[in-house]
């Protein structure tokens, strides 16, 4: 298999968990290159529904290594947690996950500091997961962060450091916030008892990638969050702090542009988005309840009710544009099953003026009205289909206008939860 980058082509939650878990078992490596436990990937195995936020999707593919990059923010606390509860469920993780000495510690400051931050804002907040990814961030282009490499120090060393930092974060929130400061002490012991823990899968990226590098091995790129999420691309400041788009699968691996192969963009047959922002195809009311009910839209990280709209095709063509698409996978089609009218945005209104191309300003976003095409609904269940030919007509139909509008062809349709719930196809949906 080629290698591949899986990529959001919306605001996240597109279900890329899954893609990435139904594609990985044809790639020697999975590799995460961006975000932090703000992610969450929902995987359904067999029976079981499994939440991911730092672990590839690729860790259920037995043979799969899986590899958490320089470009994240790792919080040590919720990466044992996570290594330990899979353990419990009988996933095979240690001698398969490893992590970059470069990805940056995120701390327990880091974590404080953005809920007091948020509180601080109130109403003109981003709406963030509260997991401390844009502190930790901060941390890292300030250069005064810590990173993994960082728990391959002399106990007494790191424990030194840990206190230190800890210290010198106490003194904002005291001068800043006006709050009660942490531990030092405590958090500079359990740092120094999880890095005990976590030593053996701490590695050099340039050594440990060498097979993809030189393309005796193969690896699918697994991005989280959504291009309109991205720190430079997105819908700033409604964005995340890392590059979600295909720039980030290089600079947060290591790897040089030709090991990315095809780029593949995720997007749901609807859009959702959490946190605060602009949002033009947003339902509000009763309609976005039904669409949120019936797809489960719920955070996987913070259980927060996500918004819910229809399609946005100004906002799809931008990300394939943005990312080079070479193919997408629609997901969650399935959801619109018991819809009686399917909606897409066409084009854009502002004031009196039509607008054909996405304006990634907030402040331009906000004012956009969008205007709509109308599709009938197929009104029949679509989970058991596992081929084109399997699916209503109006379905089809759908489809193959959303492909011929993005420009890129649908190489997948996921129809359910399980990995068996695919739809794959290269050629598209249109031929």
């Amino acid at each position: 298999m080629d290698n591949r980058v899986i990529i959001g082509g919306q605001w996240g939650d597109e279900g890329k968990g899954k893609i990435v878990d139904a594609l990985s078992d044809k790639v020697d490596w999975v590799l995460r290159y961006q975000g932090g436990a703000n992610a969450g990937h929902t995987i359904k195995v067999a029976d079981e529904e499994f939440v991911l936020h730092l672990v590839p999707s690729g860790i259920f593919q037995p043979e799969v290594r899986c590899y958490l990059g320089n470009g994240m923010v790792i919080d040590p606390w919720s990466l044992r947690d996570e290594i330990s509860a899979l353990e419990q469920r009988g996933i095979r993780v240690r001698d398969r996950l490893f992590v970059s000495s470069a990805a940056q510690l995120l701390m327990p400051y880091h974590r404080r500091f953005d809920e007091l931050k948020e509180n601080k804002l109130r109403r003109k907040s981003i709406g963030t997961t509260g997991r401390g990814i844009g502190p930790a961030y901060l941390d890292k282009f300030q250069r005064t962060g810590l990173r993994l490499g960082d728990l391959l120090r002399a106990p007494e060393t790191l424990e030194r450091t840990a206190i230190e930092k800890t210290l010198a974060a106490n003194e904002i929130l005291s001068d800043f916030f006006d709050a009660e400061p942490l531990s030092a002490r405590t958090i500079a012991e359990e740092l120094v008892d999880l890095a005990e823990g976590l030593r053996p899968l701490i590695v050099s990226g340039y050594e440990l990638l060498r097979g993809v590098r030189e393309r005796t091995e193969s690896a699918l790129f697994e991005g989280a969050q959504g291009t309109l999420l991205d720190i430079d691309h997105g819908t700033y400041p409604y964005v995340t702090s890392s590059n979600s788009t295909v720039g980030g699968a290089l600079t947060g691996t290591g790897l040089p542009p030709r090991c990315l192969g095809d780029v593949v963009g995720i997007f749901k047959a609807y859009c959702t988005r959490v946190g605060n922002g602009p949002f033009p195809t947003e339902l509000l009311a009763d309609d976005g309840d039904l669409l949120r009910k019936l797809g489960g839209e719920y955070g996987a990280t913070t259980g927060r009710a996500r918004r819910c709209g229809w399609f946005d095709l100004l906002a799809g063509r931008y990300a394939v544009s943005v990312n080079g698409m070479s193919g997408i996978i629609v997901t969650k089609l399935d959801v619109l099953d018991r819809i009686e009218t399917v909606k897409v945005a066409t084009t854009y209104q502002i004031d009196d003026e039509r607008v054909d191309l996405y304006p990634v300003r907030g402040e331009l976003l906000a004012r956009c009205r969008p205007q709509y095409r109308e599709f009938a609904g197929w009104e029949r269940p679509t989970t058991d289909c596992r081929s084109l030919t399997d699916l209503p007509a109006a379905a089809r139909k759908y489809l193959e206008f959303l492909e011929q509008e993005l420009g890129a062809l649908i190489v997948g349709v996921s129809v359910g939860k399980r990995r068996d719930q695919m739809i794959w196809t290269d050629t598209g949906v249109t031929t």
